[in-house]
Parts: C-alpha cells; sequence; structure tokens
C-alpha cells in the first residue's frame, strides 16, 4: 500500500487529475448548454400544403377569380389563370363565342380571338375543337388572310412560311395539331384546299401550279406541308388535290404517286447545282441520254427485294479478335 500512497502523492498525478476533471466539467457544460439552446429555440411552423379540389374551384366565383389574377404572388395568379383557362375551354358557348370571333372581317377582332384561343386550349383540350364547326372557322380565317399580292411560290431555296401572316400561322398552328392527332375528313369537307391552298400563287398555267406545287411538298418542311401530307393520305383528300389542278390526274393504277408523272429532268433537279439551267439539259442530247440512263437504272421493287437479299450475310466473332474475312458467312449466289 505504500506505493499507492506515494503514487496519490505525486504532483503530476494531482495536476492530471484536476486537468481530466476540468475538461470533464467543460465538456458537461456544453453538452447541456446545447440542449437549453435547442429545446429554447422557437421553430417557425411549416406551412401545410393544400390543394384546391374541385368543389372548392367551382364555387369561386368571377370576381374572386378577378382579384386573385392581380395577385401579388406568381403562383397564385398561375393558379387562378390556369382555373379560367379550364372553365372557358369546357364551356362550349365561349369556344363557339371565340370561333365566331375569329371569322370576322376585322383584323385585331381575328386576332384577339385566336390568341384567347390559343391560350386556353392545351394538348389535352384540343378534342374540343375537332368538330366540324371549329374546322370551318379556322378555313374561314384563313381564307380572310389571303394575300393578293403574295410571290409565286417557285423559289426551292426560300422559304416564306415564317413571312407569313400571325394570324395564318395560328390557324395552321391549330390545323397541324388536329390532324396530327385526328384525321383530315372534317378539314377536306370544310374545303381547305379550295379556299386557301388552291388560292395560293402557285403559278399561272396548270402545269406550272402542279410543278410548283410538288416542288414546294419536296424542298419544304412546315406546317403547310404537314396538314397536306395529312391531306394526300386519304383518298378524299388527293381527289380534292387533283380537283383544285395541284395535282396530275390519276392513272389507271391506284397505286402510283402524283409526283411519279412528273418529268424525271424535274424531279432530278433537286440534285443539280443552281447555277445549272434545265431548259439547256432539256435541248441537249448528251444530258438527255445521261438522264435517260440514269432512269433505266432504276430497278423494279422485285429486283431490289433480290440485290438484298445477296448483300445479307452473317458475321461470327466473340470480340477476342479483329473481324476479318473469314468471320463473315454470305448467303451463296442464287443461278441465274
Amino acid at each position: 500500500m505504500g506505493w499507492l500512497i506515494k503514487f496519490l502523492r505525486d504532483d503530476r498525478v494531482l495536476f492530471g487529475y484536476l486537468a481530466i476533471n476540468a475538461v470533464g466539467w467543460l465538456l458537461g457544460l456544453r453538452v447541456l448548454l446545447k440542449k437549453w439552446r435547442d429545446d429554447a429555440e422557437i421553430k417557425p411552423v411549416q406551412p401545410k400544403t393544400q390543394y384546391i379540389t374541385q368543389e372548392t374551384e367551382d364555387a369561386l366565383k368571377l370576381s374572386t377569380l378577378d382579384t386573385l389574377l392581380g395577385h401579388y404572388n406568381q403562383s397564385i395568379r398561375e393558379t387562378a389563370a390556369k382555373i379560367v383557362c379550364d372553365r372557358a375551354v369546357n364551356d362550349r358557348e365561349t369556344v363557339d363565342l371565340l370561333l365566331w370571333g375569329i371569322t370576322r372581317g376585322d383584323y385585331d377582332e381575328r386576332m384577339r380571338n385566336l390568341r384567347a384561343l390559343a391560350t386556353i386550349t392545351d394538348p389535352q383540350s384540343l378534342e374540343r375543337l375537332h368538330r366540324w364547326k371549329a374546322y370551318a372557322a379556322l378555313v374561314r380565317c384563313l381564307e380572310l388572310c389571303l394575300d393578293p399580292g403574295q410571290e409565286v411560290l417557285d423559289d426551292e431555296d426560300w422559304d416564306e412560311y415564317s413571312l407569313r401572316d400571325m394570324a395564318e400561322k395560328l390557324c395552321l398552328m391549330f390545323i397541324s395539331q388536329l390532324v396530327s392527332c385526328y384525321d383530315a375528313e372534317k378539314l377536306i369537307k370544310a374545303k381547305f384546299i379550295d379556299k386557301w391552298l388552291a388560292k395560293q400563287n402557285w403559278g399561272v398555267s396548270e402545269q406550272d401550279r402542279q410543278r410548283n406545287f410538288a416542288q414546294y411538298m419536296r424542298c419544304r418542311s412546315n406546317r403547310i406541308t404537314d396538314i397536306v401530307a395529312s391531306i394526300r393520305g386519304t383518298h378524299s383528300g388527293r381527289e380534292a388535290l387533283e380537283k383544285a389542278g395541284l395535282l396530275p390526274a390519276s392513272s389507271s393504277s391506284s397505286d402510283s404517286d402524283p409526283e411519279d408523272n412528273l418529268p424525271f429532268i424535274e424531279r432530278f433537279s433537286v440534285l443539280l447545282p443552281g447555277n445549272i439551267n434545265l431548259n439547256n439539259l432539256r435541248d441537249d442530247e448528251q444530258a438527255r441520254l445521261l438522264l435517260r440512263s440514269l432512269q433505266q437504272g432504276v430497278q423494279t421493287a422485285e429486283e431490289q427485294r433480290v440485290r438484298h437479299r445477296h448483300r445479307e450475310a452473317i458475321v461470327l466473332n466473340d470480340g477476342s479478335r479483329p473481324v476479318n474475312s473469314d468471320d463473315i458467312i454470305q448467303r451463296p449466289e442464287s443461278p441465274s
């Protein structure tokens, strides 16, 4: 026991004990103060997420919605605007009033109604416009937007769609969305081709109109070409285009493409540079022979199928070495 008494009387042990005791007190005091601080902190109450039910939305009066549309909070304004648009697009009388407005002669009135119609409609509510009355109103609005001084649409390198009237582009936007979601039968019955498409400046003579129209469909990619492509996909649409003089009369074969009736040199002109005159090619005998040989080189569907079958091959390689000719197994050629 003597060594223990001697150890306890050592000053170094006493100082070590006091140091450990002080550090322990400091740590304990820090923990207690931190806990007291956390308990004394007043935390703000988190707002609960509240959703507007359909009953609450239907109970809102117009005066209340008008007040909410002028609220300083953007989220409240957007919600109020969405409620107003949903009410308007689901109200048949409101939609009919807007459709009537886009057929008026005053340009500003047509634009106001078109913008309102574009605001309240979305892909989910587009079916409200899939009826004959809406198609007829859109076609009438397009008819009022016709430009008497329109240039001939014969330039294959320039797309004039971006320079068209805004009201015209809005109507074409609606029609393009409708024919892409549904069919083009109601649009054809609304005489879209006779009242607007055929009145575009395709040229003077029937041959010029057909050539410029085919060139426009081949070289452009806009809403007009999308709409016409949907129309050409139906039998009644092709008949209407032929009746309007935009397509040549169908041949005896109903499966032939009307564009195949165009001269081969016109279809081949897409691949030629712009500085080559097609009239000179028609007069040049060597050029005519070259184009005729290219046309004769076009194979039938059966010949193309046989060539594709001859090109079929199987490659067997596990990836451990580069592919060589020994890994390729080709179909044996059939005797001629």
